[in-house]
């Protein structure tokens, strides 16, 4: 009879693919929003790529998909929770891993949403990168939209700045966007969670766009985002976009402008999203930095 060594040991599985962790928007180097960047998903189903997003735990995981022309890929995004069509942050955080890996240059990425460019470059700060929304639009909200997120944030409509009229605006994925007249008020968020997912996920909103105008070209956000399973988003580019496509439609702003979001300080997590709109263009361009997050902080 053949005996058995017990004392070898199994094979080991072949490791799966590595997902980059970065913090996108940051701000002079801090704070920022985590993404996770898979640069090669080809043969990831749906399923493993929602598993894959709930394991790294942040908002949003990019999987990128070389798509036969150099600088295109078809570009995925996977909250823990559920698949969105497009997001922001994560988009930055994946075409700056590109430009770290085969130098800066101009990206193509084929969402969900539509085609999105990116161009990335190195200045002081580093690499950043530009995305370039799909064409903006922008609605009223609802009478009835409108008061029941009023309920959810625990806000009254004398909190709300008139210069700024509550709308649905969409760059990808529908936000709604409310304006408050004072900075407290957006300091002092505190929202009744299950009652606010359940409204987003019957309205198809993916983040609510909360922000205080500290100047008509700076502005102060913050962004509950229960659709994907978290409480806020520290820096949210889609919802930038948005912004930008509605301060556009309302003639809010003169164009061509530069406005800076500033974004995530109220919860420790500084982020700066600079946002150009053009002359005659409904795209909304959304530029911000993304630095690697070192594995002891992952």
């Amino acid at each position: 009879m053949t005996e058995i060594d017990d004392t070898t040991p199994p094979p080991r599985a072949a490791p799966g693919p590595a997902v980059l962790r970065y913090a996108a928007f940051t701000d002079h180097g801090r704070g920022g929003n985590p993404a996770g960047v898979l640069l090669d998903a080809a043969g990831l189903d749906d399923a493993a790529r929602l598993a894959m997003a709930a394991r790294v735990g942040y908002s949003e995981t990019a999987f990128a998909e070389a798509a036969g022309d150099s600088g295109r890929y078809r570009m995925r995004y996977f909250s823990p929770k559920s698949e969105v069509a497009f997001c922001g942050h994560a988009t930055i955080a994946a075409a700056v891993a590109i430009a770290e890996r085969d130098g800066p240059g101009l990206l193509h990425f084929d969402t969900l949403a539509g085609p999105v460019a990116v161009r990335t470059s190195t200045g002081p700060a580093g690499l950043t990168a530009t995305l370039t929304s799909v064409p903006t639009r922008t609605r009223p909200a609802q009478t009835a939209e409108l008061d029941a997120a009023l309920t959810a944030l625990r806000w009254r409509d004398e909190d709300l700045d008139p210069r700024y009229p509550a709308h649905i605006a969409y760059a990808g994925n529908d936000h709604l966007i409310l304006a408050v007249r004072d900075r407290a008020r957006l300091a002092a968020l505190d929202y009744d969670y299950p009652a606010l997912e359940k409204l987003m996920a019957r309205q198809g909103w993916t983040t609510v766009h909360l922000v205080w105008a500290e100047s008509p070209a700076v502005f102060h956000a913050r962004d509950p985002f229960p659709p994907g399973g978290v409480a806020e988003d520290p820096a949210t580019g889609a919802a930038a976009a948005t912004f930008g496509g509605y301060l556009r439609a309302l003639a809010l702003v003169d164009i061509p402008a530069r406005i800076t979001i500033l974004q995530g300080a109220d919860m420790g997590r500084p982020s700066r999203l600079l946002v150009d709109l053009a002359v005659g263009d409904e795209r909304i361009q959304v530029t911000g930095t993304a630095d690697p997050i070192p594995a002891d902080r992952n």
